[in-house]
């Protein structure tokens, strides 16, 4: 269970003190319980469901962000690039049902992210994204939109924010942009007067001849976007305005609105029963009728009943859980009616601790969430099933993914173990498989059953991840693991850069 407006309840301070201050008169006591029972009502308690696939109808867009080292010039304050970061932040935000894709493109052009709806996501990847890890100056249109072009998913918006390149060939250009099936909308950021560009010691930036180099906006941009039909767009005064005016650029297309399968996040209301509390004591100390409402109330209570007994069968399986039993455990799960988070999870760590390996794999991956710490968790459970079945480099490839939702010491014990492994698969060396994350290191958002085995690194373990955490467990660290926020971001792999560097000693004409 959790609440969707949990600050209503700093409500019950005052009417606890009340609570506690009062003379011990049954009638107003019994006024005070109501308004708590109200205020717990109002802070919407819920029971979270199984992501859904729905069908919706919403846009594919592609943001291609130009990360060259003169998106540094300061032409458009503070800079090119931040100004770029927060107009594409404030676009997310106005297209929150929209499928989006992000890539950096220098010479080189990568996908910091799929085309997705959790937008949440794409902004981790972009605050992760570290300029002064990016050594290429060029800008290569051309190898972006041959990359679009190989991005098989028909027709694409895209969203090209830029300061220009080096590219003169317009009708080669143009013709990819056809080719590739895109609407063009260009972001031009930078002056045609241009700018010098400073390093980080505070001199300016010089070619290798020793001249200064100036950076403006190539003009083959507009020209460019003319030859396709596309929009070209300038800097406004503000992130906000300027963010508007690539709205109204795609809003322009109302033919490419596509039916999109999206992830749908359904919720089981449980506001009644605390609502239905307080309207039955507040009748029974006010009326004499109370038989009929008793009964009114439990026809009331036939809607919440397999509610009641989903919750039931969950707590069920904790506690077999506990006990290793799995195979109770797995039987409570299965009668539960509707699936939600919280059981799929159990059911998947079920399958982990009875060593059916590819079963919890399949079922990891089939649960969704938009929580960066739910995908965590899922990623490193994932790992940790790989890892048993000794299929290291998917491991390794789970283990990093984890990592890059945020800090997370035994993800990173796990992938350095598994790096040995794979390496040395059949040398002796101590340590039977990786480690696992036992319950006071749990990730995970979900009410999971927890392991009670203690971590040590020269034995082996069964994944206490796989178990997740107590409900009592899992209350006292509720905050810190729902929240967004919490996530804490780690720079992007080497391996990004390197991608994105590629090339770099090679650069012909780099401004």
């Amino acid at each position: 269970m959790t609440l969707l407006f949990p600050s209503f309840l700093w409500l019950l301070l005052p009417f606890g003190l009340l609570l506690w201050g009062n003379s011990r008169r049954l009638i107003p006591m019994v006024h005070l319980v109501v308004l708590m029972l109200i205020v717990v009502a109002l802070a919407r308690p819920v029971q979270e469901e199984v992501l859904q696939e729905a069908s919706i109808k919403a846009k594919d867009i592609i943001i291609a962000l130009d990360v060259s080292y003169s998106m540094m010039a300061d032409d458009v304050l503070p800079t090119r690039y931040a100004f770029a970061k927060e107009t594409i932040a404030a676009l997310l935000e106005a297209n929150p049902g929209d499928n989006i894709m992000l890539i950096a493109f220098t010479t080189n052009p990568l996908l910091l992210s799929p085309p997705t709806t959790d937008h949440a996501l794409i902004n981790i990847a972009l605050e992760n994204l570290n300029p002064e890890f990016i050594l290429t100056k060029g800008t290569s249109l051309e190898k972006l939109f041959k990359k679009l072009a190989a991005i098989k998913t028909g027709h694409k918006n895209l969203i090209l924010i830029t300061d220009g390149g080096e590219d003169e060939d317009l009708e080669k250009l143009t013709e990819l942009i056809r080719d590739a099936d895109i609407s063009l909308s260009i972001l031009a950021l930078g002056t045609t007067q241009g700018t010098t560009i400073q390093n980080k010691d505070g001199s300016l930036l010089k070619d290798s001849e020793g001249n200064l180099v100036i950076s403006r906006i190539n003009p083959l941009l507009e020209t460019l976007s003319s030859s396709v039909s596309g929009e070209y767009i300038t800097a406004a005064n503000t992130v906000q305005a300027t963010a508007s005016n690539l709205n109204d650029s795609l809003q322009k297309g109302d033919d490419t609105e596509q039916e999109l399968e999206k992830m749908q996040r359904y919720y089981r209301e449980l506001y009644q029963i605390p609502l239905g509390l307080a309207l039955l004591l507040f009748f029974m100390v006010h009326t004499r009728a109370v038989k009929y409402l008793l009964v009114l109330f439990a026809l009331f209570g036939f809607q919440t009943q397999a509610s009641v007994f989903d919750i039931y069968h969950l707590n069920q399986a904790y506690q077999s859980y506990k006990g290793s039993d799995f195979n109770e455990t797995q039987r409570a799960l299965k009668q539960i009616k509707t699936r939600s988070l919280q059981s799929q999870m159990a059911l998947a760590n079920t399958y982990y601790k009875q060593r059916a390996f590819k079963k919890a794999i399949s079922l990891y991956k089939s649960i969704r969430s938009t929580s960066p710490a739910t995908k965590q968790q899922l990623y490193y459970n994932i790992g940790n099933a790989y890892a048993m079945l000794e299929s290291y480099d998917k491991a390794k490839t789970y283990y990093t993914k984890a990592l890059q939702l945020g800090e997370d010491e035994d993800a990173a014990y796990n992938l350095r173990i598994v790096a040995l492994l794979k390496d040395q698969k059949s040398a002796e060396l101590g340590i039977a498989h990786p480690e696992s994350q036992d319950s006071s290191s749990s990730k995970s958002e979900s009410q999971e059953p927890s392991d009670e085995e203690s971590r040590d690194e020269d034995k082996p373990s069964s994944g206490g991840s796989g178990g997740g955490e107590s409900q009592t467990e899992k209350e006292k660290k509720e905050g810190k693991l729902t929240s967004d926020e919490s996530v804490q971001q780690l720079p992007l792999g080497s391996k990004v850069y390197e991608l994105i560097n590629e090339g770099y000693i090679r650069e012909n004409q780099p401004w």
